[in-house]
């Protein structure tokens, strides 16, 4: 018999990348640097209120980091539980690349570079995370939060790198093949998990931000 869509062993988790910062724009990369929202992350972030008030949430975490916190705060204001720390939604630790943009890692650390475009899977930046371990951190954290709300609906706070990995293990795309989806900030991603495993419901979702633009730009 096909699992019905409200089956109570079902988890439905809500993952929302941060606002924009200025790094984002500079394309440099951020990591675990704790950059804060700009002008437009903060928009984008007041953008997310209406989507999110058209669900009952059990429970909101978000990264400690401050792009993600803050995101966070200003999207929930009002709107349910308290946002709940969950470090292990951080950004993966991009150690001696943190900081710099893909040019300039090319000139100062040309073979680590090289392994970050490669995506090699154990090479962690001579100070960071490698994919794997980042990888094994990610979706322990998120295993831990479907557990604990089981059959619930969850909201999270996170990063790209989280978002990259949670898709993948929901589609089974291997974490050395190139990144072909959008992480976009501020984005809608939904997941789901059961006793079979992660599975992406929907991707992506970014209808709710044209308005969010207009307001910067007025």
């Amino acid at each position: 018999m096909p699992r019905m869509p409200n089956s109570p062993s079902v988890t439905r988790l809500c993952l929302v990348r941060h606002g924009e910062t200025d790094w984002n724009g500079e394309r440099r990369i951020q990591g675990q640097i704790d950059i804060d929202l700009n002008a437009t992350g903060a928009a984008q972030a007041r953008a997310l209120r209406p989507g999110l008030a058209q669900h009952s949430f059990a429970a909101i975490y978000s990264s400690d980091l401050l792009r993600a916190w803050h995101t966070a705060q200003i999207a929930t204001a009002g709107l349910g539980p308290a946002v709940a720390p969950a470090p292990t939604l951080r950004e993966r630790h991009f150690g001696v690349l943190q900081g710099a943009t893909l040019h300039e890692a090319s000139l100062q650390h040309p073979e680590v570079h090289r392994h970050h475009l490669a995506r090699t899977p154990d090479h962690d930046y001579e100070t960071g995370e490698s994919l794997v371990v980042f990888a094994a951190r990610v979706m322990s954290g998120l295993d831990a939060l479907a557990a604990r709300h089981a059959g619930q609906k969850v909201l999270a706070f996170t990063h790209g790198g989280v978002l990259d990995i949670a898709y993948r293990a929901a589609t089974g795309r291997a974490l050395d093949a190139p990144r072909d989806f959008p992480v976009a900030n501020a984005a809608f991603n939904w997941l789901e998990r059961d006793d079979r495993g992660w599975r992406l419901v929907s991707w992506g979702d970014c209808s709710h931000l044209t308005r969010a633009l207009d307001e910067v730009l007025e």
